[in-house]
């Protein structure tokens, strides 16, 4: 795993299970787990915890991008389109093995039927599901 993994050199595994499993930030890995390509936008990440302001869930977001368990992917200024977002945040690889080792990722294939049966997506929603999104290598 690369040297930005966990949130410090001397961070246990116990430590980061903790850490990604604090309420706002396992629900914020889940909605990236049950989102169309795992790779929504931060509008998106704030439409689905409504209960959560918007600038906790960006703080969230941070820091599990300084953790490594996150990433944040942009599509190239060629692919960028008006009034569409262009960041996205989806799951590291080392992120994705850390979730599966410690048994985080048992109820992914759940995770994403429930999101398809959310019905009641605002018009935003629906156009952001439909953005054109970062080829994720």
């Amino acid at each position: 795993m690369d040297e930005g993994f966990g949130s410090g050199e001397n961070t246990t595994p116990r430590q980061l299970v903790h850490f990604v499993t604090q309420q706002t930030r396992f629900a914020l890995i889940n909605n990236i787990l049950q989102y169309p390509d795992q790779l929504p936008s931060m509008y998106e990440l704030e439409e689905l915890n409504p209960s959560v302001s918007d600038a906790t869930v960006y703080k969230h977001i941070q820091k599990l991008i300084h953790t490594g368990i996150v990433k944040e992917v942009a599509l190239d200024d060629d692919q960028r389109r008006q009034g569409y977002p262009w960041k996205f945040y989806g799951l590291t690889e080392e992120g994705r093995e850390f979730l599966e080792e410690h048994n985080l990722l048992a109820a992914e294939e759940t995770l994403q039927q429930i999101y398809d049966t959310i019905s009641d997506k605002p018009e935003k929603m629906v156009k952001y599901e439909n953005a054109p999104r970062p080829d994720d290598d």
